[in-house]
């Protein structure tokens, strides 16, 4: 693989060539066509080991999947390419397991849960350039409750409004992300998560929409889950807490819309 760079500026394929790009990246990859067939990476005795790494991916996978619905309405305001981060982290994770053989090694995200905080969503602006307050922040495990504790904002000095649009909001979400296990007598999958009940679970406040031309008194974004769920929490469960801010502009009939690719987030805390 190698990136292009200079005046050449194309995507495609020419002789055995191909080019493209990849979220996140205004780089140009270039990759050359061929290598072993699917047959022989499925059989062949050399490739045994990639086969092994292979099984280990289907469950950073998995891992990434489970992240995406834990952080809920604040995923849509990335600017990059979440996933690649994501099984990159739950890799590196798995190499941490020292009892487990390579193929079937624990994905134990729950033991480096420290490595998720403050991770940002975006590459260009990141969460605290374009939010300026700092919130006061709440976790009850135990409750499965948080609370962000948003201060005096003043949208001329503590809002950075790249696109000056007219109007904000904020986005709070609570959810949890399971551990990963080797499971072989998966179908699509070798891997499946520890706490199936929990996984992917999210609960999500958001605030009214705000003026980006206006002084916003204190308020407070609160999230609870039923008191059903908190018994069935097990320390196999990371729960996440992340935020996001949304800029908005008058749609049709005069509601207030969402722009694409006006925001950003960040996960604030995780327990």
């Amino acid at each position: 693989m190698a990136i292009v760079k200079g005046f050449l500026q194309m995507t495609g394929s020419i002789k055995g060539v191909s080019f493209y790009t990849v979220a996140g990246s205004d780089k140009v990859i270039m990759r050359t066509k061929g290598g072993a067939s699917k047959n022989r990476i499925k059989k062949g005795a050399e490739f045994a080991k990639l086969r092994q790494h292979q099984v280990e991916w289907s469950g950073c996978v998995q891992f990434s999947q489970s992240m995406r619905s834990a952080i809920d309405q604040t995923y849509h305001l990335a600017d990059y390419n979440l996933y690649s981060k994501w099984n990159g982290l739950g890799k590196k994770v798995m190499k941490m397991d020292t009892v487990n053989k390579t193929g079937s090694r624990r994905l134990s995200i729950s033991d480096y849960k420290q490595e998720l905080d403050g991770f940002n969503f975006n590459l260009k602006y990141p969460f605290n350039t374009i939010f300026r307050v700092l919130p006061s922040i709440e976790l009850n495990r135990e409750t499965l409750s948080a609370t962000v504790s948003v201060p005096r904002i003043n949208t001329v000095n503590d809002i950075q409004n790249i696109q000056r649009l007219p109007y904000f909001r904020l986005i709070v979400c609570l959810g949890m992300v399971s551990d990963m296990i080797y499971n072989p007598d998966g179908i699509t999958s070798k891997y499946k998560p520890v706490m199936d009940e929990l996984n992917r679970y999210c609960l999500s406040t958001i605030s009214e929409w705000y003026s980006t031309n206006d002084v916003i008194p204190p308020h407070v974004l609160s999230v609870q889950y039923d008191e059903s769920i908190p018994p069935l929490l097990t320390d196999d469960v990371t729960v996440i807490l992340s935020m996001g801010i949304e800029f908005g502009n008058v749609g049709l009939g005069g509601a207030i819309m969402p722009v694409n690719h006006a925001g950003c987030g960040k996960i604030l805390l995780c327990r």
